[in-house]
């Protein structure tokens, strides 16, 4: 190979993605200095990050004006994201974003350690296609333009804060070709609510919420508003509201993870002399509203929502898939409901099979309490047959197996009830290297379980 300098032979178009990979922006403009033919170099890169704790913190606002400047005749550069680990004056850094927006990048990552109270002349930009914020205060009027983003279609805000609700409408209203819209909001960190239980958008596809008030239960009053009838994914993750207003008309997946504020007997009915509970809240007009999806995700906090929360459970005619969660301290009440109610329901994905034993399984489960084993015996006598027995369920998934005698148990409940069972698989949660007897062990009880469907095939 001799002393050939096979990089600088490369075409400048890669090169100048190599540089764009570097950490530091210092570090590429550095190369400059190797020779003539990397002098330019720098310029081609695509992606600018900026830290101001890799130089000076005090002046990083003129830093970053200054090094937007030198790149102003780039013709390549499309990303931008600033990192700050240190305060800085509002003013100052609301000018500096300010020059940041008004340069066209097509995606802007704004990420700050601490939270940031920014005063913004105008929130604008006519070119940007993605934008993440991350730990911001957001302190200012409606500019005159108001707030408009005319291509952007990814919005991330963690831990975002708004002077007021109305603000955050404006932000979302101004995105009007908004496809992807992501917000995480937790009271751990910061003061304020930036979400007011509202997303109203005519363009979004995928939604993703998680917003968690534990210590602020005002935080959650009042309803929640989904008019996204475009809408084919949603990820949610919160304690249940009051109630719900959804337009979910194209959903096709849904991912759902809700609190009760309260855990409730077992024996509890929703309404009692045409009261509820203080605190429980209302999902009904939500799960009515995602009944048209395909596949359908729930924590173990869901299952129980879903029991004490839930008016009715609605049929599910198109779910094809469902997954669920399981809990040592979750009861899995919802579940024979949901199996009556899914008459499509081809894959069953559970991860765990340990969960509370209450009275409320039904025939879903075998962990029937002794106390009531005679009555079970007698209403099983009296429907004939499981809810099991009357599900299309070919494939069973079990991941968390450990194989205890209850785990077992359920194994056989299913595999003796599932009819049309083609295909069952079985992540066992036993290091083999370290305990390959207790894995054999497991894994030979699995195997020799008896299966109702004789096209039934087990693969651990």
């Amino acid at each position: 190979m001799g002393s050939s300098d096979l990089i600088s032979n490369l075409p400048d178009e890669i090169l100048g993605k190599v540089l764009s990979f570097l950490y530091s922006y210092r570090v590429a403009v550095s190369t400059s200095v190797l020779s003539k033919r990397w002098r330019n170099l720098y310029l081609l890169i695509d992606g600018l990050y900026l830290n101001d704790a890799q130089g000076d913190p005090q002046h990083f606002c003129d830093f970053v004006e200054d090094t937007l400047e030198l790149l102003s005749d780039s013709t390549t550069l499309k990303s931008f994201s600033l990192y700050c680990a240190f305060t800085h004056d509002s003013s100052e850094m609301g000018q500096c974003i300010d020059t940041v927006l008004e340069r066209g990048f097509l995606e802007l990552n704004l990420l700050f350690e601490d939270t940031h109270c920014l005063d913004v002349e105008s929130f604008t930009s006519n070119t940007l296609v993605k934008l993440s914020l991350c730990d911001f205060y957001l302190e200012f009027e409606l500019p005159p333009g108001g707030v408009f983003f005319p291509k952007l279609k990814k919005l991330s805000l963690v831990q975002v804060e708004f002077t007021s609700h109305e603000i955050y409408n404006a932000f979302i209203s101004g995105c009007p070709v908004l496809e992807e819209f992501f917000l995480h909001n937790h009271d751990d960190y910061i003061n304020f609510p930036a979400w007011n239980g509202t997303v109203e958008s005519l363009s979004i596809k995928r939604l993703t919420i998680s917003y968690h008030w534990p210590h602020y239960p005002k935080g959650h009053k009042g309803f929640c508003l989904f008019d996204t009838p475009s809408l084919v994914y949603l990820d949610y993750s919160s304690y249940a509201a009051e109630g719900y207003e959804v337009k979910l008309g194209s959903l096709v997946e849904a991912t759902l993870d809700i609190h009760s504020w309260e855990r409730l007997p077992d024996d509890y009915y929703y309404y009692e002399d045409g009261d509820t509970v203080d605190n429980v809240g209302d999902v009904t007009n939500l799960v009515a509203g995602i009944s048209n999806v395909k596949t359908l995700h729930l924590s173990a906090d869901s299952l129980e929502v879903f029991h004490s929360c839930c008016k009715s459970i609605p049929v599910f005619p198109n779910l094809v898939t469902l997954s669920f969660e399981s809990d040592k301290e979750r009861g899995w009440q919802a579940v024979p409901l949901l199996l009556n109610n899914s008459p499509n329901l081809e894959t069953l994905v559970i991860k765990g099979l340990v969960h509370e034993v209450t009275e409320k399984c039904g025939d879903a489960c075998s962990c029937i309490p002794k106390r009531d084993k005679r009555k079970r015996k007698r209403t099983k006598t009296e429907k004939g047959v499981c809810c099991l027995s009357t599900c299309q369920v070919k494939v069973l998934n079990i991941s968390g197996y450990q194989g205890s005698c209850g785990e077992l148990k359920q194994m056989r409940h299913f595999l003796g009830n599932l009819k049309c069972l083609e295909t069952v698989k079985v992540d066992v949660e036993v290091d083999q290297g370290k305990d390959a007897k207790r894995y054999m062990r497991i894994t030979n009880a699995l195997m020799k379980l008896p299966r109702v469907s004789s096209n039934c095939q087990i693969h651990v």
